[in-house]
């Protein structure tokens, strides 16, 4: 590793550190969880190196212990994660000429906390090369994912011996706020958060949490319109202001 790579490295790993105050005890509070719902330790933290996205385990583990049927379970998981097919659309222009490996690496290790780093330090800093965008890449997953797997173990071998007033839940909102709210820089992002909520909440008698599926797609539908709307107004004023 190169001088340049290794202070790109080092910038990524002391950004990713301030995640570890929800990381830990969210990656705890899933392997409390799993094994609340029947899992035993090492499924518990397989499921966590196999999977790794926080969201996506604890719907699927709901589902699981509400006895919904596996085709109820798999879609839900994939709705929740399809926000990594953005992720991995909006970082191939930055890393896409990567070697193969490297890039198969990136792609397991994107969660929201690498990816929301990553995307605003590349925009940031446009002069990097592809090697100190990797590396800054690799290195805000070091302090990051095999924490997760941690606490996720930790979590799993502690199970219910972790008290409840200890609250462990309040990392799942304040990670994904802390992820989202700075993200929310254009009318398309807020018109799609807020559908997204208010439809959530309506149809939360959904059964299965299908309303997440239904307020999610919504979303997405919403803030699509939005964009559309403000690229063809941004092209018809620049077209009347040309000569």
């Amino acid at each position: 590793m190169s001088r340049t790579t290794q202070s790109t490295y080092w910038n990524g790993f002391r950004d990713g550190l301030p995640f570890l105050l929800v990381i830990v005890p969210f990656g705890l509070l899933f392997g409390v969880v799993a094994t609340e719902a029947g899992l035993n330790v090492l499924e518990a933290l397989t499921f966590s190196v196999v999977v790794i996205a926080g969201a996506a385990q604890f719907t699927a583990l709901q589902l699981l212990s509400e006895n919904a049927p596996v085709l109820i379970i798999l879609a839900s998981a994939l709705a929740v994660n399809l926000r990594m097919a953005m992720y991995s659309a909006s970082l191939t222009p930055h890393i896409g000429g990567a070697p193969m490996w490297q890039r198969a690496l990136a792609a397991y290790f994107t969660v929201d906390q690498v990816y929301a780093c990553s995307i605003m330090a590349f925009e940031k800093h446009p002069d990097w090369t592809t090697a100190q965008k990797m590396a800054y890449l690799f290195g805000v997953v070091t302090p990051i994912c095999p924490l997760w797997y941690v606490a996720t173990l930790g979590g799993a071998l502690l199970g219910n011996a972790i008290p409840q007033e200890m609250a462990l839940d309040f990392a799942v909102p304040i990670t994904f706020l802390a992820l989202i709210a700075p993200m929310l820089t254009t009318p398309a992002h807020r018109v799609a958060a807020l559908v997204s909520i208010v439809l959530s909440l309506l149809l939360s008698f959904l059964p299965y949490n299908t309303g997440v599926l239904v307020a999610g797609l919504a979303g997405m539908m919403a803030g699509a319109q939005v964009e559309l709307r403000t690229s063809s107004g941004t092209k018809s004023a620049d077209q009347s202001e040309s000569p």
